[in-house]
Order: C-alpha cells, then sequence, then structure tokens
C-alpha cells in the first residue's frame, strides 16, 4: 500500500471561484516542476513561515520529496492543469499520470496574495466510493439547518464537487458556510469571530429524537485541527427508517439539546463554531443508514421548500458554488 504523501498549511480554507490566470498557471507550472526535478530551495525560500515551520526543514522537505520519488516514481503525463482563486488566496491544481501508481496524482500549490507559497500537497487523486444510494430519496422531511443564505463549500455526488465523496458514511455530505463579497469572513481570517458563520444558529432539520451530542470540545484556532475529535462538538439525530442525521463542528458549550430529547423542525440545536477537524468554522451535515459515524453509509439529503442562486425549489440537493436559503413563505 502506498503511504499518504500530504502536506497541507493553509491560512484559510475557502470555497473557489474558478478562473484561470495565465500568469498563476506559469507560476504553478514553474513550482511543479523545480519539485519534480528537486531544485527546492527555491521554493522553500519562498515559502511561509508557517509552511516552513510544518515541513521542518529544507532537508525534511527534501526527504518528503524523495518519498514521492519512491513511492510514485516519476511524472509522465500531465492530464489536467488548472488556477482557482478566493479572496487573497491563488490554488494551482496539477494532474498527472506517474510510473508507479495507475490512479491519477494530484499536486496542488496555494499562493497568499504575495504570492507566498501557502499550502501544498502531492496525493492520489481521490475517488468516490461505491454507493448503492445514488437514487436514493430521503424518506424525512427535511429543511436546511439554518436560517438566511449559505454557501454550500463542499456539496453533491462527484469528488470533484465534494470531497467527502470518498468516504462511504460522507458519500453525500455537505460543508456550508457563510459568504459576503466572496469571503467567508472578513477582517483577520485567524480570528474566529470574523468569519461570517460563526455563532449562526445550528437548527434541526426535521422532526427527530437527540441519539448523541458532544457539547465540550474547545472550537480550534485557525490553522489547528482536532483529528482525534472530527466532528467536534456535534448533534446526531435519528429521524425515520435508518435515517440519521449529523450536524458537527458547532461551538463549545452552546448546544441546547440533551441525548433523549425529541426535537421538531427547526429547533435550535446550536451555534456554529470551529470544533474538530476542521480548518474554519462551517457547518458539517449529511444522513446515514446508522448513528455510527465509522460504519454507516451515506444517503442523499433533498431538502424542501428551498431556494437556490435565488431561485424557488420544492425539492432539491444542492451543490457545490450554489448559495442556499429557506424559501420565503
Amino acid at each position: 500500500m502506498h503511504r499518504a504523501l500530504a502536506t497541507a498549511l493553509l491560512a484559510s480554507l475557502s470555497m473557489p471561484v474558478i478562473a484561470q490566470n495565465s500568469d498563476t498557471l506559469d507560476i504553478g507550472r514553474e513550482r511543479s516542476e523545480a519539485f519534480l526535478a528537486g531544485d527546492l530551495e527555491p521554493i522553500w525560500e519562498d515559502m511561509t513561515p508557517q509552511m516552513q515551520d510544518g515541513l521542518g526543514s529544507l532537508d525534511d522537505f527534501s526527504a518528503f520529496r524523495q518519498q514521492v520519488v519512491t513511492d510514485l516514481g516519476e511524472e509522465t503525463a500531465v492530464l489536467d492543469e488548472q488556477f482557482t482563486a478566493e479572496g487573497d488566496f491563488g490554488v494551482y491544481t496539477r494532474v498527472g499520470e506517474w510510473s508507479l501508481l495507475d490512479t491519477p496524482i494530484v499536486m496542488q500549490w496555494s499562493f497568499n496574495s504575495g504570492g507566498m507559497i501557502a499550502g501544498f500537497f502531492v496525493q492520489p487523486q481521490p475517488q468516490a466510493a461505491p454507493s448503492a444510494y445514488l437514487d436514493y430519496q430521503t424518506g424525512t422531511d427535511l429543511r436546511l439547518p439554518f436560517e438566511g443564505e449559505w454557501f454550500v463549500f463542499w456539496g453533491g455526488h462527484d469528488i470533484a464537487d465534494n470531497y467527502h465523496a470518498a468516504d462511504p458514511a460522507q458519500r453525500f455530505a455537505y460543508d456550508f458556510v457563510v459568504r459576503e463579497d466572496d469571503r467567508s469572513y472578513s477582517g483577520d481570517p485567524q480570528r474566529l469571530e470574523n468569519y461570517h458563520c460563526w455563532g449562526r444558529e445550528i437548527l434541526a432539520p426535521a422532526d427527530g429524537q437527540v441519539i448523541a451530542m458532544v457539547n465540550d470540545l474547545a472550537d480550534q484556532p485557525i490553522g489547528e485541527t482536532d483529528a482525534e475529535n472530527p466532528a467536534g462538538n456535534h448533534v446526531i439525530l435519528a429521524l425515520a427508517d435508518n435515517e440519521f442525521a449529523f450536524l458537527a463542528h458547532m461551538q463549545q458549550d452552546t448546544i441546547t439539546v440533551q441525548r433523549g430529547q425529541e426535537v421538531s423542525a427547526g429547533d435550535v440545536l446550536g451555534l456554529c463554531g470551529n470544533s474538530g477537524n476542521t480548518s474554519e468554522p462551517h457547518l458539517h451535515f449529511h444522513l446515514q443508514t446508522t448513528p455510527d459515524l465509522s460504519e454507516g453509509e451515506g444517503l442523499p439529503a433533498q431538502f424542501q421548500n428551498i431556494e437556490i442562486d435565488g431561485e424557488p425549489v420544492a425539492r432539491g440537493e444542492p451543490v457545490r458554488g450554489q448559495t442556499v436559503a429557506p424559501a420565503t413563505p
């Protein structure tokens, strides 16, 4: 089995808006070619201090490159490349064929507004998990788990729209943020309270029973994650006919419901936070067949009476890049 090959230290995880920029494509190509050729010192000098701290040293970076070569071989063809941008960050993504692995390999560089390298990884391209529920129709009458307009950061059936799709239990999961002026925050991105969704009410998406909850985990500073408690402060609701709803990453000590409590659609469960394995405040939501995150299979979630990009939809599944809100009565 090939080891995981990844390092990423992004100052802010953000939903990219697709935009082509030939200069940035050229910069991404140059960095990729230099990495492949082993010309690492110029790359190291252009990394942010946070990236350098995360990698350790130039020698450690060199060892990482050697691991890539040992595990994956050489890049033999470039299948695709693109530049994506949002706010102050630009991302160059390159998909290629490599000599020792049949799966395409993704190499990605993230640049801050000053052109410094703020993130980098090399890894096999994720594949969507097989699912017997691709055409599943949600049995529960679902409403959106919030009021107002939220942005679909990740969502959809395809891996390109939804990185969760690689996980069987989270196969159809959503990550929602609130965006203003194409950003999920204003001011200093290191301050949690500057994120537009921070502290917003998270609501029960349907009538159900609370079967599990966690409320006492600290919210993570930007740049840190809690991999041991991936869902952070969360609520799991039993809905109907083997449909269980997971709502994750809520603020510490804000969950207002208890295990065993019956809730109605629209009841406040807690406040949006940044607890768990998360890189910025957001709401994670998904349905699955069991209340055990490690064993269930994900289910598509069709929300009722919503607006998608301002248009009324009686029942639908939003996808990455769309703005959603409960329909105006």
